[in-house]
């Protein structure tokens, strides 16, 4: 007979979407008698969805730096103390982890809870998500945790496309599709076949061993590498990193010395997504046959490697 594990499940929502997708990877282990505990991530002070521009650009500082400006609420761990696999579902901001997974993932208590504990991160994006599950093998790291798995979730509209769709999304509640527009966010044909990847966990909770867990997901298309994508984030992390420390340096969130800098940054951003990354996709296919070496290394480091170390320091 299979022995019954226990799994808590950390997550933070603000239109449901993390929470559906993670149901969904859970059901077949829940199918399989396993106890699901799910606990959500409340911020000391919600984040407001839909959001307004100024709320939006707002936390965009404070997002790419890894500086919260506020913290979570206490999250009641007495039930989930020996718990066989720790599961955490956010999104990506600013191609950073969102503020709550991070104020989660440097809260002292959680950092304590963490160490030696086996964790899987699930991501439900946009299209941008390597700078994030690079912080998330960095905060696994200095928590002591194995990071043992990642699975992400995207909207697969093109690029330009999905942008116009969050915006109707996320600043005025415009979900579904609508005249031209699809709809927005991860397709539910996407996270209903997310069920595939509990199956895979299943069969590593029934021996607990998470070694090849990575490999095997992958194998499911857990992860969805697009290399033109990946080369526009790394360059677009290191631009927005200049623009959040130029902002910080006129003040600290809601700082209304910083307001003028934080437009400004708006303004940059809506350029460079309408007029810079298109160019920039051409530049990156153009040179496609001189990246091609380099490219299956930077996919296996992307989706399968899950560990951390100096090399990867994040600037």
């Amino acid at each position: 007979m299979e022995k019954t594990k226990k799994i808590v499940v950390f997550y933070y929502t603000q239109s449901g979407q993390a929470l559906d997708i993670l149901k969904s990877i859970n059901q077949p282990l829940e199918d399989a008698g396993h106890q699901l505990i799910y606990k959500e991530i409340v911020p000391e002070r919600p984040f407001p969805f839909t959001w307004s521009y100024n709320n939006f650009f707002e936390v965009f500082p404070e997002t790419r730096l890894g500086i919260p400006p506020y913290g979570i609420k206490d999250i009641d761990l007495s039930d989930v103390q020996d718990a066989d696999l720790v599961m955490v579902g956010g999104q990506s901001w600013y191609l950073s982890p969102s503020l709550p997974i991070q104020s989660f993932f440097l809260s002292p208590a959680i950092k304590e809870y963490l160490k030696g504990k086996s964790i899987i991160f699930v991501n439900g994006c946009r299209n941008m998500w390597l700078m994030t599950i690079r912080k998330i093998r960095k905060y696994a790291y200095e928590a002591g945790a194995n990071l043992v798995g990642h699975i992400m979730l995207q909207d697969r509209v093109p690029n330009l496309v999905s942008v116009i769709t969050i915006i109707r999304w996320a600043f005025y509640g415009k979900k579904e599709a609508s005249s031209i527009w699809p709809r927005a966010g991860v397709s539910d044909e996407d996270i209903r076949s997310a069920s595939r990847f509990g199956s895979i966990i299943n069969r590593a909770l029934q021996s607990m061993d998470f070694s090849n867990l990575q490999e095997q997901l992958m194998e499911s298309e857990a992860v969805l590498y697009k290399p033109g994508v990946a080369f526009m984030e790394k360059v677009g992390h290191r631009v927005f990193g200049i623009w959040a420390k130029l902002i910080r340096k006129k003040g600290g969130f809601e700082d209304p010395k910083r307001a003028f800098r934080v437009q400004l940054f708006s303004w940059y951003v809506i350029f460079i997504l309408f007029v810079i990354s298109p160019f920039g996709l051409a530049v990156f296919y153009l040179t496609y046959p001189i990246r091609l070496f380099f490219i299956g290394r930077q996919k296996k480091e992307a989706c399968y490697n899950l560990s951390w170390s100096e090399k990867d320091k994040i600037q």
